[in-house]
């Protein structure tokens, strides 16, 4: 069994992973207030509504300049017994351009989701040059230092994948519990949980890309989620 990290630097020393780390550090403040939840604190500033599912948070007006059409979509869910997947979309409207099932249950994620800072990092072997950085498929996953295992990405997404896109169609950030396919999947797995954000999309190079969570208007102690995608030679 892999070692625990308490940085969420560790493994992190890749050039290609700390030259994208350099876009959030820079201005970056750390907040050293107590309490915890980490980024979930974020959602709890949103007033609850019922729009089709059982809750959805709905963020408050967002800032101008980074609310512009080219931010991200970036979705992480999953049942509360099971594991937690993730789902990029240039536009909520349309089908994700990147789905993958992290091997990491939801439960473990949401503690990790504890801090304040939290960087996931994909990593993924293949030498060749002809596809870009989301089209490769075999992926090495971690999480705040910790190698959690692998992943394939997705070339046809599940029936629960394309619920979740289903439901949250046109919902550009929130967080909430969705209803399960059927009573059977929600009584064995548990409740459906998602919690989407808009996210700036940075190319290092052709061989690395990262995704930094803009934080809603009105989150005083902004959290960092930042997801780094790698091509490792």
């Amino acid at each position: 069994m892999p070692s625990v990290y308490s940085s969420p630097f560790h493994q992190m020393e890749n050039p290609a992973i700390l030259s994208l780390l350099q876009h959030t550090t820079r201005s970056e403040k750390l907040s050293k207030s107590g309490g915890s939840g980490g980024i979930f604190r974020v959602f709890k500033l949103l007033p609850m509504l019922t729009s089709g599912c059982k809750m959805v948070a709905l963020l408050g007006r967002p800032r101008k300049p980074l609310l512009t059409d080219h931010a991200t979509t970036g979705t992480l869910f999953g049942y509360r017994r099971g594991r937690v997947s993730l789902a990029i979309q240039e536009d909520p409207h349309r089908l994700p351009v990147f789905v993958i099932e992290l091997p990491m249950s939801s439960s473990v994620f949401q503690k990790e989701m504890a801090s304040d800072i939290v960087r996931l990092s994909l990593e993924s072997e293949t030498k060749s040059h002809k596809k870009k950085v989301l089209e490769e498929f075999v992926w090495a996953v971690y999480c705040n230092g910790r190698k959690y295992g692998y992943s394939i990405r997705r070339k046809h997404m599940t029936d629960d994948e394309l619920h979740v896109m289903q439901s949250l169609r046109g919902v550009s950030m929130g967080a909430g519990v969705l209803p399960g396919l059927s009573e059977k999947d929600s009584s064995v797995d548990g409740e459906l949980t998602y919690m989407r954000a808009r996210f700036e999309r940075v190319a290092g190079s052709k061989d690395s890309e990262a995704f930094h969570m803009i934080n809603p208007e009105g989150a005083e102690n902004g959290q960092e989620l930042s997801i780094f995608f790698v091509r490792v030679h």
